[in-house]
């Protein structure tokens, strides 16, 4: 066997990786050009429509078959808790601290994960979840925080950006939970003799209900606010929705079908660590982009963070 073969599921995570990486810096980009709200509105219309798209493709039909009412529930508030309010938080937090150090909070996510699972469906916290969240916080720390003048230890970012990285942590754990409870009275409305056929597409079709959620969410808080012109006025900046395709295509889309793809020609906890390594992967773009300073002290917080997600996957 050729040894490219024999690691298909890394490579495969790598890029997923970097394509996330991509869809974190588009996204920076065009929530400058947009706002929040406008970039969200477009980017969930957008993942709405492609998702149509494929749900036609495989099932004939537009939408989600077989999905019964609480699927459709629990699949709904996962995308208000993850879509609407953890990407509010992430989008913001580029805005703060940029999509570099938004990227790094996103290491919390699997802590916040852990608890939520724990909290709601009775999964047990381990001693090596509690030393990766130990591992995870300390990596963060060691980036954030620097010595002031008085040689106190003191944020090195603006405490609004840190709380709206932590918010897009925890709307991603806790809306994954939730995630994984729909998903699971997904499965169980499908029939039985179905279900090998389209067990691979049920993600994809969860995933459109969340973008329901997403992009109703984010219709209303933009109509809530009056900046519903905003958003006709958007049509006319080309930079900021090519921004936007960017970023839908390499994310949710191109990304999260490639993550699917990856743990099925490697473990999960493999493929789950290299596909955490965008914090280190985007220090130099988000320099060269927005000339964000890379310190030895940033690169070794984001280190140590990666490693602390791989403690959940690897041990």
């Amino acid at each position: 066997m050729h040894p490219v073969m024999t690691y298909t599921g890394e490579l495969i995570s790598l890029g997923v990786a970097f394509s996330w990486t991509v869809a974190a810096l588009s996204s920076e980009i065009g929530s400058k050009h947009l706002g929040v709200a406008v970039m969200n509105v477009w980017r969930m219309g957008l993942a709405l429509l492609l998702s149509c798209v494929l749900m036609w493709w495989v099932f004939g039909l537009p939408y989600p078959v077989y999905a019964g009412s609480a699927a459709w529930l629990w699949l709904l508030a996962s995308g208000v808790v993850g879509y609407f309010f953890g990407d509010w938080c992430l989008f913001n937090s580029y805005l703060t601290i940029g999509s570099r150090y938004g990227q790094l909070f996103m290491t919390l996510a699997p802590m916040f994960t852990a608890v939520a699972a724990w909290a709601m469906i009775g999964q047990t916290l381990s001693a090596t979840a509690l030393l990766a969240m130990g591992v995870t916080l300390l990596g963060i720390a060691i980036s954030v925080l620097g010595r002031g003048a008085d040689h106190h230890l003191s944020l090195g970012l603006p405490p609004k950006g840190i709380l709206y990285g932590i918010g897009a942590a925890v709307g991603q754990g806790v809306g994954l939970v939730l995630s994984k409870i729909g998903v699971d009275c997904y499965v169980a409305d499908v029939p039985a003799a179905v279900l090998p056929s389209v067990s691979g597409i049920l993600p994809f079709a969860s995933n459109m209900i969340r973008c329901v959620a997403g992009l109703a969410c984010f219709s209303l808080w933009l109509m809530a606010s009056g900046k519903t012109a905003v958003l006709r006025s958007s049509v006319a900046d080309r930079r900021g929705l090519l921004a936007m395709m960017v970023a839908v295509v390499t994310g949710p889309f191109v990304g999260v079908g490639f993550s699917l793809m990856a743990v099925q020609h490697t473990a999960a906890g493999i493929a789950s660590t290299i596909m955490a390594t965008t914090p280190i992967i985007i220090l130099l773009p988000s320099w060269w982009l927005f000339r964000q300073p890379v310190t030895l002290r940033g690169v070794v917080g984001a280190l140590i963070s990666v490693v602390g997600v791989s403690l959940f996957f690897l041990l």
